[in-house]
């Protein structure tokens, strides 16, 4: 073979490898594009040092944030979160769809930085970091990211909304001074949001990233819900995760649904049991109070997703949660005074789960062997013979407590049901063991509201500090006494004052002035 025919054939074999080479490359930059390893396009709206970050070091990216990885988590194991949060910081920069260094730097700073101060305003500033690193820049460059949207729904829900941290209350009247002026005082306003020039509903979008029209359908499949509070923005983020994984099917696994659907009933749970915000004037503190109108759609979130889920030993724990959730929610309901709705749901109960003991600590406490009135005095006594005189005792005095406190906030529905539900109480009490037993009798009911107005309007207490003035003050309008006095003597109500019982006749709330 003559040298000339040689290079012929070398030419075409190098160029048939070449074309195949291409063609492989081309398949490879797709898995790399489907499986998120690499960045195999330009990033769009990325700032410049970072556009010119992962084109100029290529495949060496890789390696660099590799190392990165591992040097962050040993700092992380040594409790040096700061400088750990720095080096996530660059990774994020090499590799800014690589969605777990986004995850690990916004939960670092959010759960663990924040955590390391005792002031809450400087807890708070990290909470809101961690937050912002997920839903201002990660989903940026992962907009269909459903572990993002998952992660950004639990901090809402666990950091936010639970009492997990000791500033979460800190965090709710933070974030309810923020949202207050785009979903007004009562936190349910969307009929400005929705106007077309409503400028609102752009800072909304531009500052907080949430769009008002797909706030208001998670509204009207899960709400009512207060969108001062943390909980109706956990449901919104999870939604958001749900919606993106319906367009995108083949970029989710079944665990991150799980996850998605799960915090929506646990943050309507939350909800539920502290999803209402009262005023305080006393204080300018807010005060959660239980968002009953939520029943419903609680039940059809764990019915929904027991319907949903394929996996047996899930399904078993979601009906182990929503049965719980059951005998806690006929409680609250009975104690608002919300009698119809709560035999409704005890039947309910008893229906779904007729062979499940309601009260924990009876076995034979089953739903057909118990009246609703009942499961509540037994439930509220913590005793199964309801024979406890201090108990009793006890629960009735926190019960009128808790009524006072209601009637100083204007709360008057729920001041009145849970007077009632104190005078149940003891009725019963004595019906099974005070009448005719005099050393287990409770004292007369007068006598006892008397002792816990007492406390309650004591400016000198002995053994606590003292209820505030402003309570104090509405109190006494509406009981009609004198003002306080400096007077050193003990404190009492005389027996000849009028004690409020369940007549309410427009109550005073106006916080006097000392």
């Amino acid at each position: 073979m003559n040298a000339r025919l040689k290079k012929i054939l070398f030419i075409a074999l190098a160029g048939a490898l070449l074309f195949a080479s291409g063609r492989v490359q081309n398949s490879l930059n797709q898995i790399r594009k489907e499986q998120a390893f690499t960045i195999a396009e330009p990033l769009q709206n990325a700032p410049p040092l970072l556009a010119f970050t992962t084109v100029a070091l290529g495949g060496f990216r890789g390696l660099i944030s590799n190392y990165l990885w591992i040097r962050a988590n040993n700092l992380q194991q040594d409790d040096k979160f700061f400088e750990a949060a720095q080096l996530a910081n660059w990774i994020t920069d090499l590799e800014p769809r690589f969605s777990q260094v986004w995850i690990f730097q916004a939960w670092n700073m959010a759960f663990n930085i924040s955590v390391k101060f005792k002031d809450f305003g400087d807890r708070w500033h990290w909470v809101q970091n961690g937050i912002s690193l997920l839903r201002d820049k990660a989903l940026v460059y992962n907009p269909d990211n459903v572990q993002i949207h998952q992660q950004l729904s639990w901090f809402f829900q666990m950091k936010m909304g639970d009492y997990l941290d000791d500033a979460n209350k800190y965090y709710k009247q933070q974030w309810a001074q923020d949202m207050t002026p785009f979903f007004g005082p009562q936190g349910t306003n969307f009929t400005e949001l929705l106007q077309p020039n409503s400028t609102n509903a752009a800072i909304l979008r531009e500052q907080y990233k949430i769009d008002p029209a797909f706030a208001e359908k998670v509204n009207e499949q899960w709400g009512p819900l207060d969108w001062r509070l943390p909980e109706a923005h956990a449901i919104y983020w999870a939604c958001q995760g749900l919606d993106d994984a319906r367009k995108h099917p083949e970029k989710v696994k079944e665990t991150d649904l799980i996850q998605l659907r799960r915090s929506i009933y646990q943050s309507l749970l939350q909800a539920f049991r502290h999803g209402r915000i009262i005023s305080n004037p006393f204080t300018g503190a807010i005060e959660l109070a239980p968002n009953l109108d939520l029943m419903d759609k609680v039940e059809k979130a764990y019915t929904q997703n027991y319907a949903e889920e394929t996996d047996p030993n899930q399904k078993n724990g979601i009906l182990i949660a929503e049965r719980n959730f059951l005998r806690t929610a006929i409680e609250y309901l009975y104690m608002d005074d919300r009698m119809a709705e709560a035999q409704k749901w005890f039947k309910y109960l008893g229906d779904n789960f007729p062979d499940k003991p309601i009260l924990d600590y009876d076995p034979k406490s089953l739903p057909k062997t118990l009246t609703l009135d009942d499961y509540i005095f037994r439930d509220v006594t913590e005793d199964a013979n309801g024979t406890s005189l201090d108990d009793t005792a006890s629960n009735i005095e926190g019960l009128l407590l808790k009524s006072y406190m209601n009637l100083a906030l204007g709360q008057d529905d729920r001041y009145v049901a849970l007077q009632s539900l104190a005078q149940k109480i003891y009725d019963r009490y004595q019906g099974k063991m005070g009448n005719g037993q005099p050393r287990v009798s409770l004292p007369p009911m007068r006598d006892i509201r008397h002792l816990v107005l007492g406390d309650i309007l004591d400016p000198n207490p002995p053994d606590r500090p003292p209820v505030p003035y402003a309570y104090r003050a509405v109190m006494r309008t509406y009981l009609k006494m004198g003002p306080e006095t400096n007077s050193a003597a003990p404190f009492q109500i005389s027996t000849n004052e009028v004690v409020p019982a369940v007549t309410v006749t427009n109550t005073a709330t106006n916080a006097v002035s000392q």
